[in-house]
């Protein structure tokens, strides 16, 4: 009998922002063999940021979205990103990694259940619009909260209020500086991410019937 054919794995357009750090834990995760996709193609709205950098020294495809307002020409429409992302790349799954602009009504629509995001404290509390990198660690440190940690969800049309997908849990302790916090909270990011994308590439993600998505384990 001949041997099946593996099914060919996720291609995955990983959006950034800045330093890319998540995207870089989940390129290594690919590299070593713990997710079944590879990255096609790194989409920015700074073409000049680090994790473009990255990208760019492995090979991988960059485009940037929205244009600069000062260059129009140099970046695509919500139209063009999502027939570059369809037809150009074949692109299966979109991964925000620190991607700070509203993604388009267009990519919600034609990738519906398949946008995941990263937000750096426990969904629903301290996110929205306005909600980010440190700003998030300061309102969570100032707040008293006891607890935060990194919150995976999927996307809709707004900041933040995606279904959530995953969570993982530190402490807040009463002496922390958000920096401090940051830095908790990013080493739970680097291991929790990489899981999540790996469940949704391997077709671990199902969904109940009220439209919250659950993660199965892989044994």
């Amino acid at each position: 009998m001949p041997a099946l054919e593996p099914p060919p794995k996720k291609r995955l357009a990983v959006f950034v922002s800045g330093g890319g750090s998540n995207f870089r834990a989940i390129h290594a995760a690919i590299q070593e063999g713990s997710i079944y996709g590879e990255v096609a193609v790194v989409v920015s709205n700074a073409p000049t940021c680090a994790g473009v950098a990255y990208a760019q020294s492995h090979g991988i495809p960059t485009l940037t979205y929205p244009a600069p307002k000062s260059d129009p020409a140099a970046g695509l429409t919500a139209e063009q990103l999502v027939q570059q992302l369809t037809q150009e790349h074949r692109a299966d799954v979109v991964i925000l990694a620190g991607y700070l602009k509203l993604i388009p009504s267009e990519l919600v629509r034609a990738y519906k259940r398949a946008i995941l995001n990263i937000h750096p404290a426990l969904l629903p509390s301290f996110g929205g619009k306005g909600y980010y990198g440190i700003k998030v660690h300061q309102a969570v440190v100032a707040s008293g909260a006891r607890f935060s940690g990194p919150t995976i969800h999927f996307v809709d049309e707004e900041y933040d209020t995606g279904p959530i997908l995953a969570q993982a849990v530190v402490p807040v302790y009463p002496t922390d500086r958000p920096e401090q916090l940051a830095a908790r909270v990013l080493k739970e990011e680097h291991k929790l991410y990489p899981q999540c994308v790996a469940a949704l590439c391997e077709g671990r993600v199902t969904w109940r019937h009220d439209g919250v998505p659950i993660m199965w384990s892989a044994h």
